[in-house]
């Protein structure tokens, strides 16, 4: 899920790929979490997520002020999907700012938030 907010930029979208596709946190033969995407046939699904910078800090209706409008935000998710395709990773994506029904079925006990 790649949420986007006002202000990130190409580059740190391109970075944030890079990261993605570099990081080893596939688990090996042991069970430690030491192989990449590249390691073990893996793929992204990449899915415009504008909820996760809704900011819940005050009261009970979350605001989404932080959240990049769409023209600001589609450019910057098609160069995240380019770049994390141009490192190799098997890469499909949801519809940017689409209604979609995406079930996810986590394998393991983390769920990891990166950002800029």
């Amino acid at each position: 899920m790649l949420g986007i907010r006002r202000g990130d930029s190409p580059e740190a979208a391109q970075a944030l790929a890079r990261k993605v596709a570099a990081l080893r946190i596939m688990r090996d033969s042991g069970g430690k979490m030491s192989k990449g995407l590249a390691d073990t046939g893996g793929g992204v699904l990449v899915v415009s997520q504008m909820t996760l910078y809704g900011d819940l800090s005050k009261g009970n209706r979350p605001s989404f002020d932080d959240v990049a409008p769409g023209a600001e935000a589609e450019p910057l998710y098609n160069s995240f999907v380019e770049t994390l395709k141009s490192c190799g990773v098997e890469t499909v994506t949801g519809v940017f700012g689409g209604m979609m029904d995406v079930r996810l079925v986590n394998d393991g006990p983390v769920t990891f938030m990166l950002e800029r």
